[in-house]
């Protein structure tokens, strides 16, 4: 049962944001923020309360960041300007099939100081993003996984004895039962060519589940640590063929008694994303609609294609961050992922990768540190490497908003924070001239009211920040800077608040519930365009964190469930806009978004409740610069009104369950690529 406390009377105004225990930067110095995370400053000036169930009060050593490099720089060029004292980089980035500006990276507290100072450092590290500092992450890396510029460089994988060879498909996902009968070859050998599990400990994880004291996985059982990697467990597919071996009966294998001995804790429930999401994707029947029978609804086929033959590469990714649904612990465990299977695969091998997983805050025109990874993958792999992401599930969330603003206009955006939410809330606002988007905004005001206080907060102004109501009591924080690491386009400002319920924790700082009122004002002498985005705060399947989703709340905004209520249309007055709501994660060049349709659906709509349009019906309100808000592609993710989702495999070879979302149309998208080797057909 969540403890509730009597609130202190709040102090009327800002207070400076504290220095950084950990970094040393004085955040409310001018500039701190340029070009740095503000979801670090965040992390700080919370004292890294959003981490604190998880990290048990330990004391911080390392951060993981995720870095991009300045244009001409290389790897080695940051290992020159760095000291592995304080800065550290799996060696996996060395052995990428191609020349990369993007890699993540063990921090510690020298790296921020020679970044703040003039050095070779300050001219190769362009940003930096934070990652989620716990499980593995608290450790320095291993010696033999650390890149170092002595290590030699790899000869060409394509002849390599132990590169996975041909078309593979690579599940970036949560859950996955290898020993299910749909990644089982005809002689019964598992496909998976390689299995990387992120996580070190036993689970339960989750606010409710974590432990001071957790248990390590066996490495005699969950495979060694990858040595170019540092962390986590590897199985290839021998010792998978070998696990099953040792758990099959009389021909029948045991998948009870195989997931414990592998210390699969997670599959002791009857549905997983990671399982479902691959028998979509990669699976021996496929689901479809039978050619000639439109009255009936897609069944299992038997399928004889590509996809149901191709070698499987498999990441789990670590369960600290599948809990954190706010994506900011995700784009380690991303990148880490992508650079596994690129390092794990030959050079001329074809590989698609299915990446079910998505958030909603973020510049959504592919510029944040990862998508920008992403693109770079992607146009060096010169065709050999797809990447399918779903377009998300948030159409109805009321998740955005998006108003141009003239001068001496403003836009009163009401933000309702649940009570009994037991994590951080998150806004961002993205704002850019409507007349020439690479100029620098001056004059926007940020003002905030939070919910029983009779007057707002101070403006808040670009180059500022604060928190309120003090640093040591820190309930919500604004961060302003002119140019941050969280994309490129306009300005963005962070919107941070502490949870409204804290469970048994007496000294967890509380935000109050109910309607924050934010109120943006231009100024300026031209029209800017604001794009508003409330940060996912749902559970993951599998998860436990007690986190609710925000939401915002507008009087114009059609809640009446009419026909035609569901879709944005020019003339709707209300600024929450469905148009504009897609995955964070999903908006790089060349990456490949899938949306979700109804099987059976009128003909006018077709598309699914909780998906992105295509074409947007909203498609003539002014955007900021290089926004991507459609997917390109579209697949059946609901079979009717009122069933929704899709049939697949559940954690069990006899299970089949039913899960809803666009994560089930992304793979069935996957599977159609690699059946026409790699590339899709327009349209």
């Amino acid at each position: 049962m969540a403890m509730t406390r009597r609130q202190p009377h709040p102090q009327a105004g800002w207070a400076p944001l504290a220095r950084g225990v950990f970094t040393g930067i004085d955040w409310s110095a001018p500039g701190a923020m340029d070009h740095s995370d503000p979801y670090l400053a965040w992390a700080e000036t919370s004292h890294f309360a959003g981490f604190r169930t998880l990290m048990h009060g330990k004391t911080l050593r390392w951060l993981p960041l995720i870095l991009e490099l300045a244009p001409g720089c290389t790897l080695d060029d940051l290992l020159r300007a760095a000291d592995e004292d304080w800065l550290q980089v799996p060696r996996i980035y060395q052995n990428l099939p191609l020349s990369t500006r993007f890699c993540t990276a063990r921090a510690g507290p020298g790296f921020f100081q020679h970044l703040s100072q003039p050095g070779p450092l300050r001219g190769v590290v362009a940003r930096y993003e934070l990652g989620l500092p716990v499980g593995p992450f608290e450790h320095a890396l291993p010696p033999e996984a650390r890149a170092r510029l002595s290590t030699p460089r790899p000869r060409s994988r394509k002849n390599h004895k132990d590169a996975i060879r041909g078309p593979v498909i690579a599940i970036i996902d949560s859950g996955l039962a290898v020993g299910h009968a749909n990644f089982l070859d005809e002689q019964g050998r598992t496909r998976v060519a390689g299995y990387w599990r992120q996580d070190e400990t036993v689970g339960p994880h989750g606010r409710r589940a974590a432990t001071r004291q957790p248990v390590p996985l066996n490495p005699q059982r969950a495979g060694p640590r990858p040595a170019d990697i540092g962390y986590g467990h590897e199985l290839d597919r021998p010792a998978i063929d070998q696990a099953i071996q040792r758990h099959t009966v009389r021909g029948r294998l045991d998948e009870d008694a195989l997931y414990q001995w592998l210390q699969m804790w997670e599959l002791n429930h009857n549905a997983h994303h990671g399982t479902h999401v691959s028998s979509l994707a990669a699976g021996p029947r496929v689901y479809a609609r039978t050619l000639g029978t439109e009255d009936t609804p897609p069944d299992w086929r038997p399928a004889h294609d590509t996809a149901s033959r191709a070698r499987l590469l498999i990441v789990q990714l670590d369960w600290a961050s599948i809990a954190d649904t706010s994506g900011g612990a995700v784009n380690v465990s991303v990148l880490d992922a992508m650079a596994y299977v690129l390092a794990r695969c030959a050079d001329d091998a074809t590989v698609a990768i299915n990446l079910s997983w998505g958030t909603l805050a973020g510049p959504h025109n592919g510029s944040s540190v990862l998508e920008s990874a992403m693109a770079q993958w992607l146009q060096a792999c010169e065709g050999r490497l797809s990447l399918v992401m779903p377009a998300g599930n948030a159409y109805q969330a009321r998740t955005h908003a998006n108003q141009t603003l003239g001068r001496e206009q403003s836009l009163a955006l009401h933000w309702r924070v649940q009570p009994d939410d037991h994590s951080q809330s998150f806004l961002e606002l993205w704002v850019q001239d409507a007349r020439d988007p690479a100029k620098a905004l001056a004059d926007l005001d940020i003002v905030i009211q939070p919910p029983g206080m009779a007057e707002p907060l101070p403006p808040i102004r670009i180059g500022e920040a604060g928190v309120w109501n003090s640093a040591d009591q820190p309930r919500c924080a604004v961060m302003f800077p002119a140019r941050s690491a969280l994309g490129h386009g306009g300005a963005c400002a962070l919107v941070a608040l502490a949870p409204t319920a804290s469970g048994h924790d007496l000294d967890a700082v509380l935000a109050p519930a109910g309607r924050w009122q934010v109120t943006l004002v231009n100024r300026g002498r031209h029209a800017v365009v604001v794009d508003a985005y409330v940060e996912r705060d749902d559970v993951a399947l599998g998860a436990v964190t007690g986190a609710r989703q925000s939401y915002l709340e507008d009087r114009d905004y059609d809640l009446s469930g009419n026909i035609g209520s569901f879709i944005d249309h020019p003339d709707d007055p209300t600024v929450i806009r469905r148009s504009g709501t897609f995955n964070g994660l999903a908006t790089a060049r060349d990456v490949i978004t899938v949306g979700g349709i109804r099987c059976f659906a009128s003909s006018h709509d077709p598309a699914a409740r909780y998906s992105p349009r295509l074409p947007d019906p909203d498609a003539e309100r002014p955007e900021r610069e290089g926004l991507r808000k459609v997917p390109q592609r579209l697949a059946i993710s609901d079979d009717h009104a009122v069933l929704w989702g899709v049939r697949a495999a559940g954690t069990r070879s006899a299970a089949m369950v039913r899960l809803v979302g666009t994560s089930t149309a992304a793979p069935q998208v996957t599977r159609h690529l690699m059946d026409k080797g790699g590339r899709l057909p327009p349209g």
